[in-house]
């Protein structure tokens, strides 16, 4: 049985242990490897348990391990440092963060001794809560305006942070939201004037008075998470995926480029699609800044490698399949073609086939990779508006593409002059192939539906989910599948076999009041343990189905925004920090991510 040492983080209580944030850093000028141990602890010697100790070299690579019981810790680094070298102490709340330089000769020495120092400042205090904290602080006229301020405003980045609670003016606000509808935000004449109303009159740089409470499992001093920066603050890389190289592929949105990590240097370089003759914003020419996105032509989504060891790639705003050969460093693309629109997320089945879903065309998709031959499945529209949407989406933005980079998309939509907002969408999402008889399944983010398709017979059946927001699902070896609730923070189990639903776990928060935003999960091979984006609490959460416990391993990172994860054949877990804009994460730059569990137990 497993003992959760709880520690609480926020407003000092009388009676409680506080641990917020405190930072110890060091730094030297090396490139070689560094081994260090310390301890931490308060000013009156108690000793911190699950602070974050983080060593990051010049080149804003880090490497994060996490205090046990007695606030001790070890880290050995891999890969080489660069430059000047400095380590930091993090609890996040009450204590502040303590940085120091790592000289030469410190490696391999005496054991660091870091005392946090407690904040006095309510103000400061409040500055370190995560976002969830402040997001949950706002006072909503009613829980229909919160619900859908939390599917649209919380859709790529999180609210709470120190960006997006910045005083703003109600006009400011209603800017911020006009341009959000630009990038694409679903929301009625309605929420336009409550969400500015709402956000100014709640966002006004007070501090806020919470409580968090950290649950430290056990196994979390067992880790060790590993980050590297690159780009700028507009970059953002939204999936990745390891080839059998061991390199480290993620996918560009903002600027059509592929990002090239090797783990073994430390080593991040990239390549850059031609934009091939495409309007800038492919499809979504009509648009500023489509999903975000200045200076994208092909917009790369998602990325899975093949059977033929290729990286086949979702290119959402030009509707194309795009391929690199990492052998040849040749670039490939296929048009999809007929009427469809933003190719999202894709997998590969037994066979070699690859499936797709087409977002904001209502359908999956179907790729023969030797032939290069796409089919596509038209799914059921769930209604009028959203047949309405099927049939004239693509000619809405071949319309909108007249005005120039206007956002007529928007003034040409029926989503407002409906008042049905998202609703007028069905969003496929998510996909994965079954284990068990290799049916295909699929998310409907905002119908809040579930499919499968026999990839035979091409059959399509949909379930209702009993929460909204179905968003990236995954599969068990055993057939169950595995469903975030993005805007209500629970854990679906559908049972494929049975086709039916057989339980729901509410994803813990960091304080009652407080809600969580799972943007995606994936099941790992070997553990077959869940593991969950928790972008609101800058948390990776994992969920084992056999004791039904949640194990959270905090990020380092302030602003930590995770769209998927992929799984190294050494049991790493690894993502990227793709918040958008970049800009807004902690250093201002974008990040991949490698979660190792049992880096400590491994030494």
């Amino acid at each position: 049985m497993h003992v959760l040492i709880k520690l609480v983080r926020g407003l000092a209580l009388p009676g409680l242990l506080v641990l917020l944030g405190q930072t110890a850093a060091m730094a030297a000028t090396q490139t070689d490897n560094v081994s260090l141990t310390g301890t931490v602890r308060l000013e009156d010697k108690t000793a911190v348990a699950g602070a974050m100790v983080t060593l990051t070299d010049a080149n804003d690579y880090s490497e994060t391990v996490y205090t046990d019981l007695q606030g001790n810790w070890r880290l050995d680094t891999t890969g080489g440092l660069h430059g000047d070298v400095r380590l930091r102490v993090r609890t996040g709340g009450a204590y502040a963060d303590n940085t120091i330089p790592v000289v030469p000769g410190m490696s391999g020495g005496k054991p660091v001794i870091t005392v946090l120092r407690r904040l006095t400042s309510v103000q400061e205090i409040s500055d370190q809560l995560t976002a969830s904290a402040h997001a949950a602080s706002v006072r909503w006229k009613s829980a229909a305006t919160q619900k859908d301020f939390v599917s649209q405003c919380h859709f790529c980045h999180q609210i709470g942070n120190a960006t997006t609670r910045r005083p703003r003016s109600e006009d400011e606000w209603k800017g911020v939201i006009t341009r959000m509808q630009g990038y694409g935000a679903l929301i009625t004449w309605k929420n336009d004037e409550d969400f500015a109303k709402t956000l100014s009159a709640n966002f006004k740089g007070e501090p806020i008075k919470n409580v968090q409470t950290f649950s430290m499992h056990p196994e979390l001093p067992s880790a060790r998470l590993r980050e590297w920066a690159f780009g700028g603050p507009l970059n953002y890389v939204h999936d990745i995926e390891a080839g059998d190289d061991g390199i480290i592929y993620g996918v560009d949105m903002s600027d059509d480029r592929l990002w090239i990590l090797d783990k073994s240097t430390n080593k991040v370089d990239s390549i850059i699609m031609p934009p091939n003759g495409l309007p800038l914003g492919g499809d979504f020419a009509g648009a500023v800044a489509p999903l975000g996105t200045f200076a994208s032509h092909h917009g790369p989504h998602s990325v899975v490698q093949g059977p033929d060891k290729k990286m086949y790639m979702t290119c959402s705003l030009s509707a194309e399949i795009c391929i690199y050969d990492p052998r040849t460093k040749k670039l490939e693309f296929i048009d999809i073609g007929r009427d469809a629109v933003y190719p999202h997320t894709l997998r590969f089945d037994k066979k070699g086939v690859l499936w797709f879903t087409l977002a904001l065309s209502n359908q999956i998709g179907r790729m023969d990779i030797k032939s290069k031959q796409i089919d596509l499945i038209e799914l059921p529209s769930n209604g009028v508006w959203r047949w309405v949407s099927d049939a004239m989406l693509p000619s809405i933005l071949e319309a909108a593409s007249w005005f120039g980079k206007k956002d007529m998309h928007v003034a040409l939509s029926h989503h407002k002059m409906t008042g049905e907002g998202r609703d007028v969408l069905n969003l496929p999402y998510g996909i994965d192939i079954s284990p068990i008889d290799g049916s295909i399944w699929y998310s409907k983010l905002y119908a809040g539906y579930i499919g499968r398709i026999d990839p035979k017979t091409l059959e399509v059946k949909e379930f209702k989910t009993p929460y909204p927001s179905p968003r990236r699902l995954r599969f068990d070896k055993a057939g169950t599948l595995w469903i975030p609730s993005f805007d209500t923070g629970v854990l679906m189990k559908f049972d494929s076999n049975r086709q039916q639903f057989v339980k729901n776990y509410k994803l813990p928060t960091l304080a009652k009041n407080e809600y969580e935003t799972p943007y995606a999960l994936a099941v790992h091979p070997k553990t077959q343990q869940i593991w969950i984006a928790s972008n609101l609490s800058d948390r990776i959460m994992r969920f084992d189905p056999k004791t039904e416990a949640f194990v959270a391993y905090p990020s380092p990172t302030r602003v930590t925004y995770m769209r998927d994860f992929i799984f190294l054949e050494d049991g790493q877990v690894c993502t990227s920090n793709a918040n958008l804009p970049a800009g807004a994460i902690e250093g201002g730059r974008p990040k991949l991510m490698c979660l190792e569990p049992n880096y400590r137990s491994a030494k």
